[in-house]
């Protein structure tokens, strides 16, 4: 009498054994491009591996790190650009000479503190002001100072609409904007501002959602 566990050949096992392994449903390969930046400073991060927050549970991954793109900081690299040329051309047109021997450079040393606070202060809230979406929900992280941050989440079963513009030449050509979500959380808005390829952005988050509310 032939074991009704064993099949009869390999190939029927192989068979039975795709009908009972089903892969989670993945997002779709057109919205992901194997080739988006990974790196420490990036402003979209898919599936970031190095990256934590503290209220994240055991079985939630982190989908998408976004940040302001990049061409947002060109506008206080500019000004610390002439902040750093200031005392080099106050010297050259003497502007200092009719102070005090020494006054000149302590000038120059506190003019440069408040350049390097200034610099410091636009990148740290730059790189930590944040936007996470997760399998389970989306984050809000606003770092306003280093003693200072308010975090806003809302589940991604809550989302009610998903929207972005992205109006204006300079966003058309870097390809970024504004994405707005409403959501019947106690948030009831999120704005993730100024964030590159608005548009892959949403078709993720509505590729997660679907399966959030069917488990």
């Amino acid at each position: 009498m032939p074991d009704i566990f064993i099949s009869d050949t390999p190939e029927v096992k192989k068979e039975e054994d795709k009908d009972i392994e089903k892969p989670e449903k993945k997002i779709s390969s057109e919205v992901h491009d194997p080739h988006h930046r990974h790196g420490k400073f990036s402003s979209f991060r898919f599936y970031p591996k190095d990256i934590d927050f503290e209220s994240r549970s055991n079985d939630e991954k982190i989908v998408l790190l976004l940040r302001q793109h990049f061409i947002v900081n060109l506008k206080w690299i500019f000004i610390a650009v002439i902040l750093f040329l200031a005392p080099g051309i106050a010297t050259r047109f003497e502007i200092l000479s009719s102070l005090p021997p020494g006054f000149g450079l302590v000038i120059n040393m506190v003019w440069y503190l408040i350049t390097m606070a200034y610099i410091l202060e636009n990148f740290l809230s730059w790189y930590f002001n944040v936007y996470i979406v997760t399998n389970e929900r989306i984050i809000d992280v606003d770092f306003n100072n280093l003693i200072y941050k308010r975090i806003s989440d809302a589940t991604l079963d809550n989302i009610q609409d998903i929207t972005y513009n992205m109006g204006g030449v300079v966003r058309t050509v870097f390809n970024y904007g504004d994405i707005f979500i409403q959501t019947a959380s106690e948030v009831s808005e999120f704005d993730f501002l100024a964030v590159p390829e608005p548009d892959k952005v949403v078709r993720i988050v509505n590729d997660l959602v679907p399966q959030v509310k069917q488990k």
